[in-house]
């Protein structure tokens, strides 16, 4: 994937951090996008996209973490670097065990900020596949009827046709052909990979048994 295909977030309310961060990575042919607040950034940003949020920690109105847990709550596949003055390290370091890819101190040394957008733009490339492998598998899950997603579920248990049958109170042929259907829709062959994918792509459970 190309820098074009990628974009950089730059969320700080501190106009002359936000510029000195656009010129210099412009200059390395990224595109760069910049927002004052962590509001103006998920109200405008395409947040579904290839690419990184270089993410002030101190930011007015919504702090860089809560944007952070905005972040992940929408499934986005954006990898954050975050931004901390001194006394916020520690934050910045609890902010990676939960998943941001690293952070950086102010002041940064310009070629130390080039490196790691470099490396979490290489990051975001491994992210921004399994978010689209995943949105694929879901519109996969989706080309299931109702019926076809309740057998699916049975046959994550193992269960055999005869009792998906009687759970579902349909003939053992029907389900038969139900379950040659999921395995064809979702293009596998084996109650592993059904089992992988619904797992992967955190398939809700049906909470009671619909109509046909």
């Amino acid at each position: 994937m190309s820098q074009t295909e990628q974009v950089v977030y730059v969320v700080d309310d501190d106009e002359a951090v936000r510029k000195s961060i656009y010129y210099l990575l412009t200059a390395k042919g990224y595109p760069v996008r910049e927002f004052a607040s962590g509001e103006d950034f998920l109200a405008s940003a395409a947040l579904q996209r290839c690419g990184c949020v270089v993410l002030d920690l101190r930011l007015g109105g919504m702090s860089g973490l809560q944007v952070f847990d905005a972040l992940r709550a929408s499934g986005s596949p954006l990898v954050t670097v975050f931004l901390s003055g001194h006394g916020d390290i520690s934050l910045a370091v609890d902010a990676t065990k939960k998943g941001a890819y690293g952070w950086l101190e102010k002041p940064c040394k310009d070629s130390l900020l080039r490196d790691t957008i470099a490396l979490a733009m290489r990051e975001a490339e491994g992210a921004y596949k399994a978010y689209s492998l995943k949105a694929e598998q879901r519109k996969l899950w989706q080309t299931l009827t109702p019926r076809e997603q309740q057998v699916a579920w049975q046959i994550r248990t193992g269960a055999p046709n005869k009792r998906i049958a009687q759970v579902l109170s349909i003939d053992v042929r029907t389900v038969e052909t139900h379950r040659a259907k999921v395995y064809y829709k979702l293009g596998l062959s084996n109650t592993t990979e059904l089992d992988h994918l619904m797992r992967d792509v955190e398939i809700p459970p049906l909470d009671e048994l619909a109509g046909h």
